[in-house]
């Protein structure tokens, strides 16, 4: 047998042009002759078409029905496998069959499990290809045994839940990965089936999917198709039997499995795959696993646990993506619990859930973790009062008619439909054929159906449209709970969207506008997160029915956040009620306990979460708000989540008021005095955000010469486009108008590139140099900045100090810069000019003349001071125009507010207000306190530029004699010292000094990091900074008596 296989190798090789497929029909008919000597004779040997390096392995050995033996990859004779062992492609198979050999037809190593367990060589290439010959035999035993090892595999009989879901997870990946991508660009050419699906989900579910998002989606609905169908099955389970073990009721399952079993165009590709991952679940008991799962977990969701392991393996990033979490089991039982008791105590329905008359709705159902407890304390409730006789009618007349959830991702859809099958099973009652619990697959928050003839391939998509859409306009429904996805950016706006947010929809109040006026925010974003549109639909559904309750946990940031006050007073318009637990655990602020421990997610995200009940009862007025907080570590939330019945007693009564409606717990008792003084943008009233370039790594540099000489190396004619892409790692265009190309020709028609280096205030105490150029800063922010290129100075300051995760406020720095979005830590930084330059602009003035309106007056020097006329007069007026021989000037206002802005005493008493918006300037009646305040506000400005006399003072010296280089950072405070290394350091350096922060960055610490070679050359100018920073906290405190001698005064903006 290998006497005469090797001689057909080296009459393939005596060809001469012999490519490796030219040695495939060698290898199988080896492979054969094998099979048929120990008795395996309906062994069938698939080779497998490869578009690409990736794709399947070359040989597929299987039974032709559901058996699959194993793989085989395949290399040219000679190729050095040791090589392809550690080459990605081998590592990619290896991981995913666990039965593989590879061979150059010469040498074959067979991998178990990813692990080499055996390797033979059988002969010499040489021999054939040097000496033409046919080379003899060798280790002919060692080959057979290997081969017997080969052909004795089968997967394990038995398999745990995690087992399972790591080989299913593994398989899949392979599937979107090696396969389903490859042929979507393939498809794409000519307009495959796949691509079909693929523009029906991006036309109808989906719009901003992808061509790799559909390849994730089609590839888990596959799996979970599967194994839905295996659910179903008692004995023998294949790809082509899937079909018709799909429950006619859930359509869209089986317009997909049309494809997948019958469907005689499926690429082969994708037919050795699915067979693959059909042959792992005829292998497994699924309902037994679940079913253990169910008993084990003693009432925890075992389809979630699989799910959530399974996503894990498959990839970890998947849970992120489009904001999905899932909902921790307490909390879910909480807010199902509170719910069920509400509804006997607020609406009459004694039997809570269980109550004929509930219709529930989940409208970002998920999994359907929600509805699923919802039904089994339903079940509960009925059965402990009427009995398990009637349990059948129960589930058919209440359960399937009255509960609903909508889900948009595929793979979701299809567990939950396994998960309600198998929960009701558990509960008693078995799915017929015609029954479907009412989970839809459809967009929340898009009202329109969708047309069945533009959808070939997935009919029924439109058939669930229109199901979905009578519950969304019309069906009144009573309960609404769930937990919406997060996403700051959102995967949903559209038309209804818009109007949804910005009107009073059918009497609902609109989230864009508060007191009767329009909120009057710049960039208002964050209304149009995904939670917030999701709360929005609830609370528009209840509206129009008048009456009922919603229950979800989303992010916290809406209970205070300036831009939610709109948000915040519409739902206290719709509900009588409402109840808030705040669970904090925000990591993004660096959240702690009261006590200063440790506060932990009930999620493994770092964005804070929050629990809403909202209550409306029929012909109620008003609004009771009633709040509470949870600190602490998961399992002490948990616990209390577990355990608390809903009380009012668990809760305090607050009292929202305008202009901000806070639904907190009521640490607000200094909000009138705070209100009364002016809005840091009321006294500077030009301002904008910092620039951004998108491309910092091309645009800023330390020094001039080396921004110059990328800046010359970018537009370097002799280089391509993508040679310098590479250089500079930038794509050649994206979405938001970059070209590299017209950049590139832009800046060859620029004479003196020296014109465009500007200093830039990078972060505190950094100043680098930017190519401040319309065709390399994305964002320039011209109206702002262009101030900034003369003399002059600019508050920096922001409005979301609660997202730097500083301990005390720390919004306020100086600079004579333009400045970076991100000068303080997490973006956001504004800057507020302290004088506006004069420019020609024609049709500015153009437009003033037509409307009569007077031209802003600059002075001589071409400038006019950026502070409200209110404001000056008033404390021109208040001061009697003199400071006995001094005018009142803006750099007095500056430096006043410079001062406030730095007062211990201010920063900590108002805290709470200074976390969401921009601060407020209390002004002091008494002018001489005003120039004491100002004076040393003055000397802040000084200290922060550098530019201080006492800072040549220094409290630091530089010691050692290392090599400079800025390794590893170590504070010791015992000594004050700050090591950059193991032998030189810093000495003089307080704690207080060493922690200090400015915008969220511990200032020494970012500023050594932020050193681009990390070698320390300028040691000077850094114990300047540390002296900067010294007298800084000794000035701040006199700040702080300064600051409690004020008396306020009112000036109406």
């Amino acid at each position: 047998m290998l006497q005469d296989y090797l001689k057909k190798i080296a009459d393939t090789t005596a060809q001469g042009d012999a490519r490796e497929e030219s040695y495939y029909g060698n290898l199988a008919s080896l492979i054969e002759a094998f099979a048929e000597s120990i008795g395996r004779k309906k062994i069938q040997i698939t080779i497998l078409p490869k578009k690409t390096e990736a794709g399947n392995p070359d040989f597929r050995i299987w039974d032709g029905q559901q058996s699959i033996v194993g793989y085989i990859e395949a290399k040219k004779p000679g190729e050095n496998l040791d090589v392809i062992e550690d080459g990605i492609q081998l590592k990619r198979y290896r991981g995913v069959f666990p039965n593989l050999i590879l061979t150059d037809f010469y040498e074959f190593r067979l991998y178990r499990n990813g692990q080499l367990i055996d390797k033979v060589s059988i002969g010499r290439p040489f021999i054939a290809k040097k000496l033409k010959s046919v080379p003899p035999v060798e280790n002919e035993e060692k080959f057979l045994a290997l081969l017997n090892k080969y052909f004795s595999f089968t997967l394990p009989k038995v398999f745990t839940a995690e087992s399972l879901a790591s080989e299913l997870a593994k398989r899949t990946r392979f599937l979107r990965d090696e396969v389903v991508t490859i042929e979507l660009e393939e498809e794409q050419k000519g307009k495959g089936p796949l691509y079909g699906f693929y523009t029906a989900f991006k036309k109808y579910l989906i719009a901003d999917l992808k061509e790799d998002g559909f390849a994730d989606i089609y590839s888990q609905t596959i799996t979970y198709g599967l194994f839905a169908a295996r659910t179903r099955a008692n004995g023998k389970f294949n790809r082509k039997l899937a079909f018709d073990l799909i429950p006619q009721t859930i359509g869209i399952l089986r317009d997909v499995f049309q494809f997948i079993s019958l469907g005689k165009k499926l690429p082969v590709g994708m037919e050795v795959a699915i067979d693959d991952i059909a042959e792992v679940l005829q292998a497994a008991d699924v309902s037994s696993i679940l079913h253990e799962y169910y008993r084990k977990g003693k009432g925890e969701d075992p389809i979630v646990h699989f799910y959530e392991t399974f996503l894990n393996i498959y990839d970890p990033a998947t849970r992120e993506k489009r904001g999905v979490y899932y909902t921790p089991e307490p909390v879910v039982k909480y807010i199902v619990r509170a719910i069920h008791d509400l509804l006997k105590t607020h609406f009459d329905l004694h039997d809570g859930l269980a109550s004929k008359e509930v219709t529930l709705l989940d409208p970002a159902g998920g999994t359907l973790t929600f509805p699923a407890e919802a039904i089994k304390l339903a079940v509960k409730e009925f059965t402990s009062k009427y009995g398990d006789g009637g349990l059948n009618q129960f589930f058919q007349n209440h359960i399937l008619k009255h509960y609903f959830a909508f889900e948009l991702m595929m793979a979701p859809y299809a567990i939950g439909h396994i998960k309600i099958a198998f929960l009701l099973e558990e509960l008693g009652y078995k799915m017929k054929d015609g029954d479907r619990f009412n989970l839809f697959l459809t967009n929340t928050l898009d009202m329109e159906d969708l047309a069945q003839t533009e959808i070939p391939g997935l009919e029924s998509l439109s058939d669930e449209s229109h199901q979905a859409g009578k519950v969304k306009r019309h069906d009144p429904i009573l309960v609404i709970l769930g937990n919406p996805p997060y996403s700051g950016h959102s995967a949903t706006k559209n038309d209804w969207t818009e109007k949804l947010l910005k009107e009073d929809i059918d009497g609902a109040q609109s989230y864009y506008k508060v007191d009767g006026e329009p909120l009057g925010e710049k960039n208002p974003k964050w209304l149009q997160d995904d939670y917030v549109k999701f709360l929005r639909f609830s609370q528009w559904k209840i509206h129009k029915a008048g009456h009922g309750i919603v229950g979800m946990i989303t992010n916290h940031s809406y209970l205070d956040n300036p831009t939610f006050r709109g948000m915040r007073q519409s739902l206290m318009n719709t509900f009588n009620e409402i109840y808030i637990i705040d669970l904090h655990g925000n990591g993004l602020k660096k959240e702690t306990t009261p006590e200063g421990g440790k506060d932990e997610n009930v999620f493994d995200i770092r964005q804070g979460v929050s629990i809403f009940i909202g209550i409306k009862e029929k012909d109620k007025k008003g609004c009771k708000v009633f709040a509470d907080d949870l600190f602490g570590l998961r399992k002490e939330k948990y616990g209390w989540l577990e355990d608390a019945k809903f009380s009012k007693k668990n809760y305090e009564v607050v009292k929202p008021t305008n202009p901000s409606y806070f639904l907190k717990k009521d640490n607000t008792k200094d909000i009138k005095e705070f209100l009364e003084w002016p809005l840091l943008d009321s006294i500077f009233p030009i301002y904008n955000t910092g620039i951004v370039t998108k491309r910092d790594g091309l645009a800023i540099a330390p020094e001039k010469n080396e921004l110059l000489n990328k800046i010359s190396t970018f537009k370097n004619k002799t280089l391509s486009d993508e040679e310098v892409s590479n250089i500079f790692n930038l794509p050649l265009k994206d979405n938001d108008k970059w070209d590299i190309a017209k950049s590139r020709a832009e800046l060859t028609k620029e004479v003196n590139l020296v014109d465009f280096v500007k200093p830039i205030s990078y972060r505190p105490f950094q100043t680098a140099q930017i190519f401040y150029h319309d065709y390399i800063v994305a964002r320039k922010v011209e109206s702002v900045m262009s101030n900034m290129l003369n003399n002059n100075l600019g508050l920096v300051s922001g409005k979301n100090w609660a997202s730097v995760g500083s301990k005390v406020y720390d919004l306020a720095f100086i600079t004579e810069n333009i400045i970076d979005l991100n000068f303080y830590r997490r973006g956001g930084t504004v800057l507020f000019p302290l004088y506006i330059y004069k420019k020609e602009d024609k049709r500015k003035i153009a437009h003033s003349m037509m409307l009569f309106e007077p031209e802003e007056k600059y002075g001589s020097d071409g400038k006019r001071p950026n502070i409200s006329k209110i404001i000056t007069e008033h404390l021109s007026i208040s001061y009697k125009k003199k400071f006995g021989s001094r005018e009142l000037t803006p750099e007095h206002i500056l430096h006043y507010c410079y001062g406030i802005l730095h007062c211990n005493f201010y920063r900590d008493t108002y805290a709470e207000f200074l976390k969401f918006d921009f601060p407020r300037i209390p002004f002091t009646g008494n002018h001489k306190l005003f120039l004491r305040i100002a004076e040393l506000g003055n000397e802040l400005v000084h200290l922060h530029l550098v530019k201080h006399k006492s800072i040549s003072k220094t409290v630091a010296k530089y010691r050692g004699k290392g090599d400079d280089k800025i390794l590893k950072l170590k504070y010791d405070e015992e000594n004050s010292f700050l090591y950059i290394n193991e032998r030189n350091y810093f000495e003089g350096i307080s704690n207080e000094v060493w922690n200090y922060t400015v915008g969220g960055y511990q200032v020494l610490d970012k500023y050594l990091k932020g050193i681009e070679d990390k070698l320390m050359k300028d040691p000077a100018l850094f114990c300047k900074v540390i002296a900067a920073i010294t007298h800084t906290i000794e000035i701040q405190q006199k700040l702080d008596s300064l600051f409690k001698q004020i008396e306020f005064i009112k000036i109406k903006l």
